[in-house]
């Protein structure tokens, strides 16, 4: 069986674990069962969560049966841990909502097929819902010091702002009680999570010992970080989701080609699956031959792979290389190259007329018309990869891919569109 801990150190993913030879012991004893949870607070997961849920998936390629839990309770709540404000409430039927579509995002990460590592899912609407009030502070509430709960991080840095309401107060003994739960039902002895989620997983890890006296396992890996100081998992568009609705495979490509030499490394330890040596190798080309870009490619196309899936993958490639003119752009399909466009600088325009300088110039891609005629002139202006030599040139129907959009560039990488109707 592999040494998973082993493993999550040399990716560099590990932040604290309540004692490390003890799991370790536990670990290499046979397969335990390991759970993390994900609470429906929008309509899915976004990157962040991407990578708890990786580590949950390393330890179930390690031989331990993992188990992904939907907070349809805990997601009526709302979790205080990382928030200097209150979170709204949403309905019971949005929640409902956003949780299946979130198990079904868990689901493409994880194995269910039969054997001593397979998978399962879970709702901890299932044991909370018929909860009473009363029984909830009889049987769970009375085995958490008010003292000790003031103290934790989540709870302290909202007290010296503007307050926390009961209900947020009460999450972490939600969180606890379905360690409990999950211990009691499926023999789990190790709960993972984000470094946010560590005072929560450990309320859980000291409320099995004072109800069952056995001893588990608490694991959290480290928040990601960017070295430029931007926020992780965010674009100027808002974050960057799993749904394909909400963030497009070709944005979700985008998002890792675009990063950081100085990050790279890192996000292919964390995200993907290669060995060591062949982020070695990658490692070595950022250092060797960084215009060309190599280590960020393997990182997209793992993760659109991962995420979005093989054909996917394959349409983002086709349309990043014929919007930099290595391909060919009406072999696209309109999904393609209108998720496409929306990563770029666009016009709208409701109809054909204007010339290819006006375009140029409404779509943001030149500061002036002067600028979209001296790019002209000097052979750097492109329409649907063809190039435009004609500063008057107006585009008619036949140029219009799909019958709506118009593709335009300047020079070899910058790129805009327009949208017609």
């Amino acid at each position: 069986m592999t040494d998973i801990l082993d493993e999550l150190e040399w990716r560099d993913v590990t932040a604290q674990t309540t004692d490390a030879d003890a799991l370790r012991k536990a670990l290499a004893e046979g397969p335990i069962t390991v759970y993390a949870g994900f609470d429906p607070t929008a309509p899915s997961l976004h990157v962040g969560n991407l990578a708890t849920l990786l580590i949950l998936t390393r330890f179930q390629r390690a031989g331990h049966r993992p188990i992904g839990l939907v907070g349809g309770a805990t997601g009526l709540i709302g979790d205080p841990s990382g928030r200097s404000t209150e979170r709204a409430l949403n309905s019971e039927d949005v929640v409902a909502e956003w949780v299946a579509r979130i198990r079904r995002q868990v689901e493409r990460f994880l194995s269910f097929e039969e054997g001593p590592a397979s998978a399962s899912l879970v709702s901890n609407l299932d044991w909370t819902a018929e909860l009473s009030a009363i029984d909830f502070l009889r049987d769970v509430g009375k085995h958490f010091p008010v003292n000790r709960m003031l103290a934790r991080e989540s709870v302290a840095a909202r007290l010296g702002g503007e307050g926390l309401s009961y209900t947020e107060f009460s999450y972490q003994i939600l969180q606890a009680n379905d360690y409990l739960e999950l211990y009691r039902r499926h023999g789990c002895t190790l709960q993972v999570g984000g470094s946010d989620q560590w005072g929560n997983i450990t309320a859980g890890v000291d409320l099995i010992r004072r109800v069952e006296s056995a001893h588990v396992h608490a694991y959290t890996g480290k928040l990601i970080t960017k070295a430029d100081g931007t926020k992780f998992g965010k674009t100027a568009g808002g974050a960057v989701w799993l749904d394909p609705a909400l963030t497009s495979p070709y944005a979700f490509y985008q998002y890792w080609l675009n990063s950081d030499d100085r990050d790279v490394t890192r996000f292919l330890k964390v995200f993907t699956f290669r060995t060591r040596e062949e982020i070695d190798e990658l490692e070595k080309a950022v250092a060797d031959r960084p215009a060309a870009r190599q280590a960020q490619r393997a990182l997209a196309e793992d993760l659109t792979s991962l995420v979005h899936g093989e054909d996917e993958l394959a349409r983002v490639i086709a349309a990043s290389r014929a919007l930099f003119g290595q391909g060919s752009l009406a072999e696209l399909d309109a999904r393609t190259i209108e998720s496409a466009l929306a990563e770029v600088p666009k016009a709208a325009v409701p109809a054909l007329g204007a010339t290819y300088v006006d375009l140029l110039t409404e779509s943001g891609l030149v500061e002036s018309k002067s600028a979209a005629r001296r790019a002209v002139k000097e052979g750097g202006a492109y329409l649907n990869n063809v190039k435009i030599t004609d500063e008057e040139y107006v585009p008619t129907s036949d140029d219009l891919l799909h019958g709506r959009y118009l593709v335009l560039r300047r020079g070899k990488r910058t790129i805009g569109g327009v949208e017609v109707g």
